[in-house]
């Protein structure tokens, strides 16, 4: 399915899962013309922001999402929300973490969300590849060993990526604290491809028994 959105004053474009190839800092040669400094990283973001507020100009936006939608993804390098998703500044809320998980943090910004800034539509984005699949919940024990305190998150790792967009869109659904939980839809990114794969919220067992 591919729904349209108004977005500004622009004319009406289709979400697509279709992107276009990235480019990321990790790809530009350090020393081509108009790159960032030298220094520290944070020291070259600084850099490159008064680069950016040189040019900028207030684009007078209410702080209210233009689409009315939350976005939650995982913080994952590899995945450019606004390029993949066809959206523009202003268009949404993007609540990111390590794996796209819905945490009670989470919970916290879409309550946040609809109830003071309108979104009413819950994205959420899983990906291939995603680091938590490669982890256990022994990581906060390890953590525990070298610290000595163990940490009150959880880790939320997990095996199967389908299952766990399953859990999230049920913890999305059944939060008493959010306005709107009809429009929560869940999806695997493919970081090879760029591609978007919905996933059902019910299982294949469950439908066929």
């Amino acid at each position: 399915m591919t729904p349209f959105f108004p977005s500004h004053n622009r004319t009406a474009t289709a979400v697509t899962s279709n992107v276009m190839p990235m480019t990321t800092s990790a790809s530009v040669p350090i020393e081509s013309a108009g790159t960032i400094g030298s220094g520290s990283v944070t020291d070259r973001l600084v850099q490159a922001n008064g680069r950016y507020a040189a040019a900028f100009t207030d684009p007078g936006m209410d702080a209210r999402p233009v689409l009315h939608v939350a976005v939650v993804a995982c913080m994952d390098a590899r995945i450019d929300l606004h390029a993949a998703l066809g959206l523009e500044l202003g268009d949404c809320h993007t609540i990111r973490n390590a794996g796209g998980v819905v945490t009670d943090d989470v919970i916290r910004s879409l309550t946040i969300s609809q109830r003071k800034l309108g979104t009413r539509s819950v994205v959420l984005i899983h990906h291939t590849g995603c680091g938590l699949e490669a982890i256990t919940e022994d990581f906060r024990t390890e953590l525990e060993m070298e610290v000595g305190q163990r940490p009150a998150w959880a880790v939320e790792s997990f095996r199967d990526v389908d299952q766990d967009v399953r859990q999230s869109m049920q913890r999305v659904r059944t939060s008493p604290f959010l306005l709107s939980t009809e429009d929560v839809r869940g999806f695997v990114f493919d970081v090879k491809t760029g591609l978007l794969r919905e996933i059902d919220p019910v299982q294949e067992s469950a439908q066929e028994s």
